[in-house]
């Protein structure tokens, strides 16, 4: 489990332990994201943030998973225990399965601004799976220029162009929206290591997918 300060009292700054980048707001020299130093819109309020959420959006079980592109705990997650709740409750509209985000970092964030650029879920579920398959790749170098190259280069991967990345990687409204969404989810639900996954309200960190059957079928019954 990824364990790493989520939150800086009195301040809204995140750490990223070993990477060394820092988050934060406001900061006009850096800014959330390359080019967008600010982030307030013409009439001064944020996007709307939207949920992104795959299986039965009307199932009486619902899954929220807390998680940080950059967390090879959540990596490992994806590629194992996700899989199987994917083939046995999400697809088959068992649950109602919610991915929120956690940003430890920038790089983070800049993952999932292209996970959300054209705004449909499965582009972001799709593009999430590809981060998490690809992540030591991208995040190797630990250079801030080159990791945003190398999700660009996912990302066209996924379809998206140039020009399309360019907006949705100077859209500092946006960036401004989720970093707040994600301070908000972080305080309300006592988030502070991921993956943390939230079933019907009750809190779990991460766990083997035999244990999450046991619990999810317990629900469903």
């Amino acid at each position: 489990m990824e364990r790493r300060t989520l939150l800086a009292a009195g301040g809204g700054a995140l750490v990223a332990l070993g990477a060394g980048w820092m988050l934060t707001r406001p900061d006009p020299e850096i800014g959330l994201l390359p080019g967008a130093a600010n982030a307030q819109t013409a009439s001064g309020e944020l996007p709307e943030v939207v949920e992104m959420i795959a299986g039965n959006p009307d199932a009486a079980v619902e899954v929220i998973e807390y998680a940080s592109f950059t967390c090879p705990h959540c990596a490992t997650f994806h590629a194992n225990q996700y899989q199987s709740l994917k083939a046995n409750y999400i697809d088959t509209g068992k649950i109602r399965f919610v991915y929120r985000e956690v940003y430890f970092d920038r790089p983070g964030l800049w993952a999932s601004m292209i996970a959300r650029c054209p705004g449909t879920t499965d582009f972001f579920f799709g593009f999430s799976e590809l981060v998490y398959e690809r992540q030591r790749e991208w995040l190797a170098s630990g250079d801030p220029t080159q990791v945003i190259q190398e999700l660009r280069t996912l990302a066209k991967t996924a379809g998206l162009d140039d020009a399309t990345l360019d907006a949705c990687l100077s859209d500092g409204p946006k960036a401004e929206s989720l970093f707040t969404w994600y301070q908000a989810n972080a305080d309300r639900d006592g988030i502070n290591s991921t993956p943390s996954f939230l079933i019907d309200g009750q809190s779990y960190s991460n766990m083997a997918y035999d244990e999450f059957a046991e619990i999810l079928d317990a629900k469903l019954s």
